[in-house]
């Protein structure tokens, strides 16, 4: 099992949104990054908990938790040319972009922000790309340590 950071701007998609889906589930559609593909594609799978953090708000930061339920497939949206993340050089027969679908567990009691994360950057989340420099990735793996590190500050 790995575990995950998802981040989204909650103007666009927030953890109240994904609370709100039927059955608390949602396609994470739209990424259109080849590293976080990577990952999604080789290490996601059913089961995986993740961390919902909210970014390019006021108070960016770690806001609930979620899980993967099902397995990595093609993102539809890729094949889609009224879609917003239409890729006109993906594939159905080979496709350039996969997607989970996610489902809500829980908000946090309160938001971690970004901002108390990236103190302890030189101690327990060393190596987080999330408290790194420059970091854009919207997909993260966690270790179990930082896991439970980040939920023990709630």
């Amino acid at each position: 099992m790995t575990h995950w950071l998802f981040k989204s701007e909650p103007d666009a998609f927030g953890i109240d949104d994904l609370a709100a889906r039927p059955d608390k589930t949602e396609p994470w559609d739209g990424i259109r990054n080849y590293q976080v593909r990577n990952m999604l594609r080789d290490d996601a799978r059913p089961g995986d908990p993740l961390l919902f953090y909210h970014s390019n708000c006021k108070v960016p930061g770690v806001v609930g938790i979620a899980e993967i339920v099902s397995p990595p497939r093609p993102d539809p949206t890729a094949f889609d040319p009224e879609a917003k993340y239409f890729d006109p050089k993906s594939d159905p027969e080979k496709p350039r972009w996969y997607l989970v679908d996610v489902r809500y567990v829980r908000h946090l009691k309160r938001t971690i922000p970004l901002a108390e994360l990236k103190q302890y950057a030189d101690g327990p989340l060393e190596g987080l790309p999330l408290v790194r420099k420059g970091n854009r990735l919207s997909i993260m793996p966690l270790t179990q340590e930082q896991w439970d590190f980040i939920l023990g500050l709630e």
